[in-house]
């Protein structure tokens, strides 16, 4: 015998179920404020009853809204996928969004990308933007919150900051409180190895380190310069070295640079902590299990991810929200130190 496929109840069945209209199911279904509410619990059985499943196209024409929110990454790939800092944000807007209606799409672009990225997002593509590690040279952002509901993952440079939407961790705080635990334990002789210059958190844990140095009485240590990564650690790292320079403490701007770092003060024979003592900067996974385990400065990323969510969430659906949410972080004590 064939088969037959059960018809998918419609809206008008479920308005005859209910017993009303087909105007006052789609607008218990689009969440109008003006049904009453016992309307809303009669309509709501129906639904339950017929197990109507809403169109979801047709509530995104009619809302003009497609229920996606781009993730923005202005970095290569490579980067993107080595670094934990960027699982970890993402996990918490992941986590955040679960229980809503929108889905994340995310866009790893470079430089060059960007004009192409810019008319994705100011097509109709997505309903608002999360942009994660932008620069200084990033232009494509300047204007794009005037046209888009955007969440910056850290302080915008790009204009003032009343003008952006952004989570951010207290960078300036975190390395003077990094840069203090160094002094309280004798280092004299403190170093850094600093973050790009284009970005909020290499500007700022670098006017951190310097703050508390000058605070200190203390002469500051020399300055070397990474990118975030490994290699861009190892390479300050030997830059710092090939100074001459008195070095008995670093300052890493992050834990990936850190990373870099080890072998090289080793090959130096350079012991960690005896001889130079590091403290880095995220906490990120693998840090507890360096040798010796890395003294860092803990940033709350998947809290940082799931606000940025929440924020962008509320930008497009009209409620009040935060313009700037600043976390703390909080020193893990470990080996290194």
């Amino acid at each position: 015998m064939g088969m037959t496929r059960s018809k998918a109840p419609t809206l008008e069945m479920v308005a005859h179920h209910a017993g009303v209209s087909r105007a006052t199911v789609s607008r218990v279904v689009n969440g109008a404020a003006t049904v009453d509410k016992q309307m809303v619990e009669v309509v709501q059985r129906s639904i339950d009853a017929l197990n109507y499943v809403p169109n979801r196209a047709a509530r995104s024409l009619a809302r003009r809204r497609t229920q996606s929110i781009a993730l923005v990454v202005p970095e290569s790939a490579a980067k993107v996928f080595a670094d934990p800092f960027f699982a970890s944000v993402v996990q918490g807007i992941a986590l955040e969004l679960a229980p809503t209606d929108y889905t994340l799409n995310m866009i790893i672009e470079s430089e060059a990308q960007a004009p192409k990225t810019r008319r994705y997002l100011l097509g109709g593509n997505v309903d608002g933007a999360l942009v994660v590690s932008h620069h200084t040279g990033d232009h494509s952002w300047a204007e794009l919150s005037d046209m888009l509901p955007v969440v910056f993952g850290g302080r915008p440079l790009v204009r003032s900051d009343s003008e952006h939407h952004f989570v951010d961790v207290d960078n300036l705080r975190g390395a003077r409180i990094a840069v203090q635990y160094l002094i309280d334990r004798g280092r004299t002789h403190v170093a850094t190895i600093a973050g790009p210059q284009d970005m909020p958190p290499g500007l700022d844990r670098l006017t951190g380190w310097a703050q508390v140095l000058a605070e200190a009485g203390l002469q500051p240590g020399p300055v070397a310069y990474g990118d975030f990564t490994a290699d861009s650690g190892a390479a300050a790292m030997r830059t710092l070295l090939e100074g001459g320079e008195p070095i008995d403490a670093v300052f890493v701007a992050n834990d990936q640079m850190a990373l870099g770092a080890y072998p090289v003060l080793r090959e130096a024979g350079r012991r960690i902590p005896d001889d130079v003592a590091v403290v880095g900067f995220d906490d990120s996974y693998f840090s507890a299990s360096t040798d010796p385990p890395l003294t860092t400065v803990h940033q709350p990323l998947v809290e940082m991810g799931a606000e940025m969510a929440r924020v962008l969430v509320n930008l497009i659906e009209g409620r009040p929200t935060e313009t700037a949410t600043v976390m703390d972080g909080t020193l893990v004590e470990r080996g290194s130190a």
